[in-house]
Order: C-alpha cells, then sequence, then structure tokens
C-alpha cells in the first residue's frame, strides 16, 4: 500500500496514523486520532496526542517539532501546502478506549449504556474490560462492551476537599487549556 497521497492530494488516514505513531510514541505519548480536512487552498493536519498524566504545552511543543521534521523529510503530506496542528483531545472527548477511561478517575461521567439506560458516577478504577463507577456511594461496574456513549462531565463547582485530582507533571496546565478549581 503506497503512503503517498492519492491525486486529490488526500493522504490515507491509516497510512499518516501508522506514520505518525512511532514518532509520537518516542515522547511516551498515544497518537489518539490524525486527520487531514480541506482549509482553503491549504489542508489542516491535525494530530491529537494524549498520554497517562496528560500532556504539557511543552510536551505538545515537543511532539510537534518531532513530527514537523518527519514530515519534512517524507513525502505522505505529498507537495501542496499544509497546516499543522498537534494538541490533547481535551476533557469532552468521548470514552472509547480503556486508556480514556484509566486517564479520568476521580472524574465524574455520564454514561449511556447499549441497553438505553443512562449511569452517572465518579470513576473509581478502570480495567481493560470494565470501569468501577461510584454512583451515589454505591459501587457499579459498567463493562465497555456495554457502553454506547460515555464522556466526562465538566464539573465548575466541585466540593472542596476532592483535590485528589491526577495531577499534570510540573504543575503545568494541561494542553487543553482546562483549569479546575476547588
Amino acid at each position: 500500500m503506497s503512503r503517498k497521497p492519492d491525486q486529490t492530494g488526500h493522504t490515507d488516514t491509516t497510512s499518516l496514523e501508522n506514520f505518525l505513531r512511532p514518532i509520537v510514541e518516542q515522547f511516551g505519548c498515544d497518537l489518539e486520532a490524525a486527520d487531514v480536512t480541506p482549509a482553503g487552498r491549504r489542508r489542516l493536519l491535525r494530530v491529537l496526542v494524549d498520554r497517562d498524566g496528560g500532556i504539557s504545552l511543552d510536551d505538545v511543543a515537543d511532539v510537534t517539532r518531532a513530527i514537523s521534521k518527519a514530515l519534512d523529510a517524507d513525502d505522505i503530506m505529498g507537495d501542496g501546502a499544509y497546516t499543522l496542528e498537534v494538541s490533547s483531545p481535551g476533557v469532552d472527548r468521548p470514552l472509547t478506549l480503556p486508556r480514556h477511561w484509566r486517564r479520568n478517575v476521580r472524574r465524574l461521567v455520564a454514561v449511556t449504556l447499549n441497553s438505553g439506560g443512562k449511569v452517572t458516577g465518579r470513576i473509581k478504577s478502570a480495567s481493560e474490560e470494565a470501569a468501577e463507577l461510584d454512583v451515589n456511594g454505591k459501587a457499579r461496574t459498567v463493562a465497555y462492551a456495554d457502553v454506547a456513549k460515555a464522556k466526562v462531565q465538566i464539573e465548575f463547582n466541585r466540593a472542596a476537599g476532592n483535590d485528589t485530582e491526577p495531577s499534570i507533571s510540573g504543575g503545568e496546565t494541561p494542553a487543553d487549556g482546562t483549569v479546575e478549581e476547588n
């Protein structure tokens, strides 16, 4: 399979992700998504990266430089002009993989089950198959296979004393710009 863009300048997403993944992993990060979209006469290459413990703006800058250098040395994006944008997915992304659940332990989530039921609770723990939620003081295990949709709920008025959130290394603001205050 060729990694080159087709005649319309569109790069195959799977090839692009396979190209970018080892670059991103050098920094201890996971490639969450890579997408190329038209943006006027240019194209926008949007790359989302994350890792356990969060990702800082300095981390994003390091990953951006490495991706830019690799793209300059390869023809995967073709000859057309493009803009590279690297960021973290942000708190509002859906929880679709076990690592997403693990990275959000102690956060409040709203879950829609395949059966149509809804559950809102705080993630107590997450394994490769299921998450344990605290739902109004009672433990409830939710298997990922039973989840139709799950999303972190943003809490602006979280009760004081709940400062056990996972911290960003170095005390920096997360790359998505979110700041939680207790």
